[in-house]
């Protein structure tokens, strides 16, 4: 996930600050409860030290907002250009990916000095009368993307305590439980033409547009996730050591890797921000790969859906409800029937363009148009999105091994 081009209404400037000042301050949050070591350690390329990630968000205001719109502005560190950038051709060489976990210095606490400095300097483009709709825009996509990466900085934290033997843990645990799951239902729809794409309204990133029309046979939806219980059932019945099941590659996957359960998972236990506990059999399932997704679609009689039906049916649902990240509370799965929360839902759509899609001239037009290979959608919301930062257009997306996000499954068929 990253940042590009972007849409976006113009907002009221009280509500912009409001976003920034909130925002900015459960990057912090988030990061209370690691000491200086847990906030450096890397796990895996795929992911990043916390560190880190409060680095890169800081950079992006400094680097896109205060360099070009603030007069006079000087760096807080001129070295950070260089330690933090992501994967911007066009603001030059950085710091490899895989050798982030390398960056014992400069300490959390100086990240968090170089935090407050930057925040503070954007007093300015917060004022009402200095905001202008390239710059509101430009704001917006930092706040978007500092909350894609509260996301990963949860999903990178909890791999990387999930090495320790120790099974420590990021947060205690609540004492809710995933509520008794009804028999799977199916939401129905006739198919036809429908309108995909953002509509226009509030903020969306430019992979989530143009808004076209597609036509879709008629299908159906599953009207929950899939729980852990039925995934003990595919594992039982020998799910992972039937090929038939399996895409020619999640074979291969499964074979070299030694694959038998999903990620996390150990016998009937689990591992999650609050250390090992008892898995749930009525919460969702989580962290697979859509390989495995896949596999337990053809298992069932099912498929995967493709991100225009999730998509359809969506629309009608509040993105805003279910099990996501707030203040506080348990970050995992919990199960409801609503279209967001809990996981991020795989589809079977590659991550294409849509037609008329042009990716923005500059920086910020580079990630979301040139990952447009080899990866798939993914929809909804998982409980580590912060809450309001989905939506029915958002386009989430992965490359069909990766499994340390909150990715479960929704199964639809044809009618």
């Amino acid at each position: 996930m990253g940042p590009g081009a972007a849409t976006l209404d113009q907002p009221a400037p009280d509500a912009l600050a409001s976003h920034f000042a909130t925002a900015r301050a459960r990057s912090v949050a988030l990061v209370a409860p690691l000491s200086d070591a847990d906030a450096t350690i890397q796990s895996m390329p795929d992911a990043s030290p916390a560190k880190w990630h409060l680095a890169h968000t800081t950079w992006f205001f400094e680097t896109f907002l205060l360099r070009d719109h603030v007069p006079g502005y000087v760096a807080f560190d001129p070295a950070y250009a260089y330690l933090f950038n992501s994967y911007y051709e066009a603001e030059g060489p950085r710091h490899a990916r895989t050798a982030r976990g390398m960056l014992s210095r400069p300490a959390l606490d100086e990240i968090l000095r170089w935090r407050a400095h930057v925040d503070a300097a954007m007093a300015p483009l917060l004022d009402r009368a200095a905001l202008a709709p390239p710059i509101t825009l430009l704001i917006s996509l930092g706040l978007a993307h500092e909350e894609q990466h509260q996301e990963l900085l949860l999903t990178d934290i909890k791999h990387a305590l999930f090495q320790n033997p120790l099974g420590p843990t990021y947060a205690p645990a609540s004492l809710m439980q995933a509520a008794p799951q009804h028999e799977q239902g199916w939401i129905e729809h006739p198919g036809g033409i429908a309108l995909i794409g953002h509509d226009g309204t509030g903020f969306a990133f430019d992979n989530e547009g143009p808004r076209h029309r597609v036509l879709l046979e008629p299908f159906a939806l599953a009207d929950r996730l899939v729980t852990n219980a039925e995934w003990d059932a595919f594992i039982a019945d020998d799910g992972y050591h039937t090929p038939a099941l399996w895409l020619s590659d999640g074979w291969a996957w499964v074979q070299r890797d030694s694959i038998t359960a999903p990620l996390y998972c150990h016998e009937e236990e689990q591992f999650t921000l609050s250390g090992w506990r008892q898995r749930d059999p009525n919460a969702p399932v989580t962290h697979i790969s859509f390989y495995e997704a896949d596999a337990f679609a053809q298992w069932s009689g099912a498929r995967l859906p493709t991100e225009f039906e999730w998509e359809a049916l969506a629309q009608s649902h509040d993105p805003r409800a279910g099990n996501q990240l707030d203040t506080g509370g348990d970050v995992h799965p919990l199960g409801n029937l609503g279209f967001y929360g809990d996981c991020w839902q795989w589809t079977r759509s590659a991550y294409l363009p849509y037609p008329r899609f042009r990716a923005a001239e500059g920086a910020v037009g580079e990630y979301n148009g040139k990952f447009m290979s080899g990866q798939h959608v993914l929809r909804g919301a998982s409980c580590a999105t912060p809450r309001g930062s989905s939506r029915a257009s958002y386009r989430n997306f992965f490359y069909a091994p990766q499994r340390w996000q909150f990715t479960g499954l929704r199964l639809a068929r044809d009618l």
